[in-house]
């Protein structure tokens, strides 16, 4: 059963910076598509950023575009998610997934942020505050 373990979260002030981790086991991590996703009280579940752990692309959403960094270390089968000039409105929960399933894909095409993920971590809140 692949296992996702996210760190990293906590409060944070306006303008700040945060890196969050999400280690993956009991998968061939060079395989797999890679999200964060965030999810706030009241609204949508939102795609953050994501990577295609073998090619080593990267995806954005626009809100984040220019301040979040999403990266890969192979080695220790981890995804990060750089996070900096936080805002009041990044202040969710932010979970790890992997694995979109083929038909999520096929329908979405390359729209990763609304694919079904097969494999969601516990979630890590992030709270960012004036």
């Amino acid at each position: 059963q692949v296992k996702l373990v996210e760190s990293g979260g906590t409060s944070v002030q306006v303008g700040g910076s945060l890196r969050l981790e999400c280690t993956a086991s009991r998968f061939t991590f060079s395989s797999y598509l890679m999200a964060w996703i965030r999810q706030a009280p009241g609204k949508e579940r939102e795609g953050v950023a994501a990577i295609d752990i073998g090619a080593d692309t990267t995806f954005y959403a626009d809100s984040v575009k220019g301040r979040f960094t999403i990266s890969q270390d192979n080695a220790k089968r981890t995804v990060y998610l750089q996070m900096n000039s936080l805002k009041p409105e990044d202040s969710a929960t932010y979970y790890c997934a992997a694995d979109p399933s083929e038909s999520s894909q096929a329908r979405y095409g390359l729209n990763w942020s609304k694919y079904d993920y097969k494999n969601w971590g516990q979630g890590t809140q992030v709270t960012v505050s004036s």
